[in-house]
């Protein structure tokens, strides 16, 4: 499938989400000579795992943000998916344009509160203003409250305390165990030794109350909020980090009969969408069990591709199989844990593969340009 001519007349694969196995499928797709349309309702790729970094250090979020047009051109198309319909082969979108397909790959990835999340159809200078107003923020509090320890909440508080060392900053999590229920004990254990050694103060297996009522990432002196048992904390900034939920809405009427119940969609070992063949489903929007991460969504991304192109010149088809997790927790740019196949690595491994620089320099070498 390497030039455009071995390709079939009529083939056309939308991609519907930008993300880890959105662009992972596009450059593929590209590489391969097969006609293909992006759809994202953001102007860039967000490197997301420098979300976080991008909230305490001055200028880092422009480095987080690479534009879909220069690495794809006309092949991509700035949107909101608004509907997926499998009998006409079109997507639809907010605006009303459509978008016919032979193959569809769903990348549509998780939403959840910013900043740990940014999901808003808006420009990447919109996007990079709204990390330097929460830095403002968090540097005009004197103390922060951060809710969940999952990983993003572990690492936002890490990031904190990393950056602004005098500042008060108290982690919240409704679970004793802290970052990701896929890491090993003793990896997860490590990764609260090191908030604790920064200074994070840990309030754990309590749920906070009220926080539907709290304006978050706004400073507000001296805010006072209860947990479940009787805990009283007083915090000047609150930043949530719970809430991730898959992002189904493109999908969840035209392909209501293979959504899960957490609003993935049920894919068979070709990572193929129920009885649709044609439609695929990458990344955090399929139901597979296993961390959701960036890594796995571009493995996910390049058994679709090659799916594609193995149907169309009648090959087999290849089929998708989780293994070991491997994951890297940045904890601030001078920590970190982590594991790799199952086995846990040493921290300055860590640091050295990750936490420096949240591998920002691969984002901008597979799209193809060079960071500013």
């Amino acid at each position: 499938m390497g030039a455009q001519g071995s390709v079939p007349e009529g083939v056309h694969v939308v991609v519907v989400g930008g993300g880890f196995g959105g662009i992972a499928a596009a450059q593929q797709l590209k590489s391969s000579g097969v006609r293909f349309t992006l759809i994202d309702l953001k102007d860039a790729f967000h490197h997301n795992p420098g979300a976080l970094r991008a909230s305490v250090q001055d200028g880092f979020a422009q480095k987080t943000f690479i534009p879909y047009a220069e690495t794809f051109g006309e092949s991509f198309t700035q949107g909101r998916v608004v509907l997926v319909e499998p009998e006409g082969q079109r997507v639809v979108l907010e605006d009303g344009q459509e978008v016919l397909y032979s193959h569809l790959i769903l990348c549509t990835g998780t939403e959840g509160t910013f900043p740990g999340k940014y999901t808003s159809p808006s420009s990447t200078q919109t996007a990079v203003q709204r990390y330097q107003d929460l830095l403002q923020q968090i540097q005009a509090a004197g103390s922060v409250l951060v809710v969940g320890g999952g990983v993003t909440g572990v690492e936002m508080a890490a990031e904190i305390k990393t950056e602004f060392p005098d500042k008060k900053v108290v982690l919240v999590h409704s679970r004793i165990p802290l970052a990701d229920p896929g890491l090993l004990a003793s990896v997860r254990q490590q990764a609260k030794e090191v908030l604790m050694e920064k200074g994070v103060e840990l309030v754990l297996g309590q749920k906070l109350l009220g926080l539907e009522g709290v304006e978050l990432n706004v400073t507000r002196r001296n805010q006072l909020l209860t947990t479940d048992q009787g805990t009283e904390i007083r915090a000047d900034l609150v930043i949530s980090c719970t809430g991730q939920r898959v992002n189904s809405a493109a999908y969840a009427s035209g392909l209501a009969d293979w959504v899960a119940e957490d609003g993935s969609l049920k894919v068979n070992p070709h990572l193929q969408v129920g009885s649709h063949p044609n439609i695929y489903a990458v990344g955090d929007c399929a139901n597979i069990q296993e961390p959701k991460m960036g890594y796995h969504a571009g493995l996910h991304a390049a058994v679709a591709v090659s799916n594609i192109t193995n149907s169309l010149s009648g090959k087999d088809l290849c089929t998708y199989s989780t293994g070991s997790v491997t994951m890297l927790v940045a904890l601030g740019r001078d920590a970190g844990v982590g594991q790799f196949n199952g086995c846990r690595l040493p921290r300055i491994a860590v640091v050295l593969g990750k936490s420096k620089d949240l591998l920002l320099w691969k984002s901008w070498r597979d799209m193809g340009q060079t960071a500013p």
